[in-house]
């Protein structure tokens, strides 16, 4: 673990039409790699958010091979990144189902880890309704992924409601999360969630979200963001594409924990 990196998250207005939805992501890596980012995180649903759910489940891929993941190795590689690639649909099991599938590649384009979305988003206020497990198959492993600034626990979206997820094996450095809040929700708690989840494990948390209007109507609530040990916002970007940056020190988030000892003095575990 070196002691200071740039970590950018990637915000994104994906649409229904896959090869503009890389392109696009391709473009926003590269400007992160540019401003000095050595690990970039990109949204949940980065590849497509088309009208319906299921048109993720049109373009699934067996995990190790299929158009997207050559197109992530291959943007990891070109642009000497790390790249935790937001969620990528991977085949499942299950008929009519895929994983939603957090993949990790390293600045050769090496596949390092993968984790698939454990807590899937339901979601029923009259006006609005969601239910991913419709399409989604879920995850059950929790993981963490030893990374160039060490180790990192991968969560997406949903995820952020369930802390338990995150005080399993703790003392990792960095909480990734990837998602395309709702603009309902991601209003009321999106900040909320982020900065507990930051407080309680003290580490940095970085967060890459989906904005704006997509086909069909939906809404996100953007405002990607960075946030420290301490529950400090480092970076924000509220609406519109674009990326957030900022350095992680880790001689600060080692302070912060010999100052405020909370994860030694954890009684239930």
């Amino acid at each position: 673990m070196q002691p200071h990196h740039k970590v950018a998250a990637i915000q994104m207005n994906s649409g229904a039409v896959l090869a503009n939805n890389l392109a696009r992501a391709g473009e926003l890596v590269a400007e992160a790699a540019q401003a000095g980012a050595s690990l970039v995180l990109l949204p949940e649903y980065f590849c497509l958010m088309g009208e319906h759910d299921s048109d993720r489940v049109a373009i699934g891929e067996p995990f190790g091979d299929g158009p997207i993941q050559r197109f992530l190795s291959d943007l990891a590689k070109r642009e000497q990144v790390w790249l935790s690639a937001g969620t990528v649909p991977l085949i499942s099991s299950e008929p009519g189902k895929v994983f939603n599938s957090n993949l990790w590649f390293d600045d050769q384009g090496q596949c390092v880890g993968r984790y698939d979305k454990i807590h899937l988003f339901g979601f029923d206020n009259g006006q609005e309704s969601y239910l991913e497990s419709a399409t989604l198959a879920a995850g059950r492993t929790i993981t963490t992924v030893t990374t160039l600034v060490g180790e990192v626990r991968a969560s997406v979206c949903y995820d952020l409601r369930f802390p338990e997820l995150y005080r399993q094996q703790s003392g990792y450095a960095v909480i990734t999360a990837p998602a395309a809040f709702t603009y309902t929700t991601g209003q009321a708690h999106w900040e909320l969630l982020l900065r507990s989840r930051a407080v309680e494990n003290q580490c940095y948390v970085v967060a890459a979200a989906q904005t704006g209007i997509h086909p069909g109507g939906k809404r996100t609530f953007g405002h990607s963001m960075i946030v420290d040990p301490w529950g400090n916002i480092l970076d924000c970007r509220e609406e519109g594409e674009g990326i957030v940056i900022a350095a992680i020190d880790f001689s600060h988030m080692m302070k912060i924990r010999q100052q405020l000892p909370a994860l030694k003095n954890r009684i239930f575990n």
